[in-house]
């Protein structure tokens, strides 16, 4: 693993620290009129979601931590977990419901996922930032109930439910921001 000092802190940057797993979700450098330098850093845990404030000194060392990327293919979901293929070797293993953590609702079968990978612990997955899912169940529009703005419940074909215009039946397919959980526009 590559050594790497606070002076090379950037957002989104996985380091190893006596406590476990972090990533640097914020920093800021500072400069004191008396005494030393340092970095004040918000930090999430990647296995619990634990966000911490850390202060290190400047130029303080620590070990970077080597996140890969992987892509899979997401298969089916059974009652202890989801059956995903690599894409590369096509060798399929189970991923429990705590590494899919929210991927899960936005996820149908037969969709790629890209999961975070430190060695072969799965920490996290990489969605983009909308995809496109099927209206399974939701209430039809009424004719003449066309207030503006005016929503409805929605149950997505990964179970997920959420609130779309009137004008939504069953059977569209629709985007979803994996963001935020809400409808953007028709497919």
């Amino acid at each position: 693993m590559a050594s790497i000092s606070t002076n090379d802190f950037k957002n989104g940057m996985t380091v190893e620290l006596a406590d476990g797993l972090f990533q640097i979700q914020e920093f800021q450098h500072v400069k004191p009129g008396k005494g030393g330098a340092f970095v004040r850093s918000t930090l999430r845990n990647v296995r619990t979601g634990a966000v911490i404030d850390r202060t290190f000194r400047a130029g303080e060392k620590m070990e970077s931590a080597y996140i890969e990327k992987r892509d899979k293919q997401y298969l089916y979901h059974d009652g202890d977990g989801f059956a995903v293929m690599d894409s590369e070797t096509f060798e399929q293993t189970t991923v429990s419901p705590e590494a899919m953590a929210e991927a899960a609702n936005y996820v149908a079968e037969g969709a790629r996922i890209t999961f975070l990978m430190y060695g072969d612990e799965i920490i996290g997955t990489d969605l983009p930032a909308s995809v496109e899912l099927t209206v399974t169940e939701t209430e039809p529009g009424v004719q003449g109930d066309r207030v503006s703005g005016a929503r409805k419940p929605a149950t997505l074909e990964t179970g997920l439910v959420v609130q779309v215009p009137l004008f939504v039946n069953e059977g569209d397919r629709i985007k979803v921001d994996t963001r935020t959980a809400e409808y953007q526009t028709r497919a």
